[in-house]
């Protein structure tokens, strides 16, 4: 047999056990289908609808101003900048991994000044160590591990899954800050407009006292009338401090979110508008489509599938290892002599390496990597599950506070029309003073109720939105 061939088929040899891969190929994991459950009890006007989800789902609310921020927040938020920064850590590490996969080539040049020892093995310099003499070396050397089990191969394949662990650890931190954003912003514009409802009964209440003043001065009141109204007006005017000091400090939170110094956001901010209607539909998605939207399931799949990898890489290490390595270069005494042709030297040749006795330390690396495969497992399955029980209770919440919300403005209304009944017989003397200030404190109490409700009902859409992943 020619030298040629056999060398050929050596390589097909190397080729085809190349193609072989220790471990097992990673299946995504199955989970139970389940649809969106319809409310229990009464339903609202918005319901949810099995319809594709927008990817800025915060336009429902068409609100230009919440846009402006999260978008900005989007760009400058530190937080999904350090995500952003460990995304790209683990792709760089990933390309640290995938060099195994090619030669590494390495070419060297030195000079030494050297003097060997007279009893030593030998003294290139014909002197018997007996004086120093000069040393050039220079070439080229190139080594590759032949991937014949594909281990390797498991350890790139690890080491993506690692990244799409980090691209959704991103994304989550992205999906989490929009949420936060919007949630915070919400809750601003019910903070404002609390204090546009306490004013306005800080005026009633003014004007309260001052009509039992004008009564006392009448002699149809008495100095009580007047120091129930006077404590009334005191009592509203409590309320203002704690709640522009709410106002500030959501401000602040919504400019530490946008990486802004505090009040920074404060001219923008400050002036209240009216409270945001949801839409009459909300887009959902369908219920297939949740493993692909929600970054903390793609995220649990990305760790099983690199804990399956892992298994193998450590499968691996339980069989030989094949290097090819090889050198060509120059060695000489003198620079003048460095390019000769009898200055050259070179080496080639594979180096096989086989484990035979590790004190159970590969057999122990297995375990645990099969162990930590059933940990992602298992840890999937909880994940997928929380999801589902966040959505359901999401929606829940969202029916709930908007039927919240409707009781609230019907008892309102009615409030209303009670003080201006307390009030006109008052005036009459039909009932004393004590009953006007049991309906003001009633109205504003209802009123503040509903506007609460309001935030709750366009945070609990916010929130509904969120568990299901944005709309990615």
């Amino acid at each position: 047999m020619s030298r040629s061939m056999t060398v050929s088929r050596l390589a097909l040899i190397c080729m085809a056990l190349a193609g072989c891969q220790v471990g097992q190929d990673f299946q995504r994991p199955s989970s139970s289908e389940v649809q969106w459950l319809p409310v229990q009890g009464e339903t609202a006007a918005s319901r949810v609808e099995a319809t594709p989800v927008k990817a800025r789902w915060w336009e429902v609310f068409q609100d230009a101003q919440l846009s402006s921020l999260i978008d900005r927040a989007s760009a400058s938020n530190l937080n999904v900048q350090i995500a952003g920064a460990r995304l790209a850590q683990s792709r760089a590490a990933r390309q640290v991994v995938a060099g195994e996969q090619v030669p590494n080539v390495g070419g060297n040049l030195g000079y030494q000044r050297k003097r060997n020892s007279g009893e030593g093995l030998n003294d290139p310099s014909g002197h018997e160590g007996k004086s120093a003499f000069s040393q050039w070396d220079g070439g080229i050397s190139a080594s590759w591990e032949i991937d014949l089990w594909g281990r390797v191969r498991r350890e790139v394949e690890a080491a993506d899954a690692t990244v799409e662990v980090a691209e959704n650890d991103r994304r989550a931190a992205l999906l989490a800050l929009q949420a936060e954003v919007a949630r915070d912003y919400l809750q601003l514009r019910g903070v404002q407009n609390t204090l546009s409802v306490t004013r306005q009964n800080l005026d009633l209440s003014r004007n309260s006292l001052e009509l039992s003043q004008v009564r006392l001065s009448s002699g149809v009141a008495t100095d009580l009338d007047v120091a129930e109204a006077a404590a009334q007006v005191a009592a509203v005017e409590s309320r203002l401090p704690v709640l522009e000091q709410q106002q500030a400090q959501l401000i602040n939170a919504l400019g530490l979110l946008l990486a802004q110094t505090p009040r920074a956001l404060q001219a923008e901010l400050e002036k209240p508008v009216p409270m945001m209607a949801v839409p009459a539909s909300v887009p959902v998605g369908l219920p297939s489509e949740l493993a692909e939207r929600r970054p903390d399931i793609r995220r649990a799949e990305a760790r099983l599938h690199a804990a399956t990898a892992s298994i193998g890489v450590a499968e691996g290490d339980f069989y030989p290892r094949i290097v090819l390595s090889g050198n060509v270069g120059m060695q000489a005494l003198q620079l003048s002599d460095f390019g000769n042709w009898g200055s050259r030297q070179f080496g080639i040749g594979p180096q096989i390496s086989l484990p035979i006795f590790e004190g159970g330390r590969l057999r122990g690396m297995l375990h645990l990597r099969q162990a930590q495969e059933q940990e992602a497992a298992l840890a999937y399955q909880q994940t997928v599950l929380r999801a589902w029980q966040e959505i359901d209770d999401s929606m829940s919440l969202y029916n709930a506070s908007q039927l919240q919300q409707r009781k609230l403005e019907e008892a309102v209304h009615q409030n209303r029309i009670a003080l201006s009944t307390a009030r006109r017989q008052y005036v009459e003397g039909a009932v004393d003073f004590l009953n006007v200030l049991s309906v003001q404190r009633t109205l504003l109490a209802t009123q503040e109720q509903w506007v609460q409700s309001s935030t709750t009902q366009a945070q609990a859409l916010v929130g509904l939105y969120a568990s299901l992943g944005g709309g990615w």
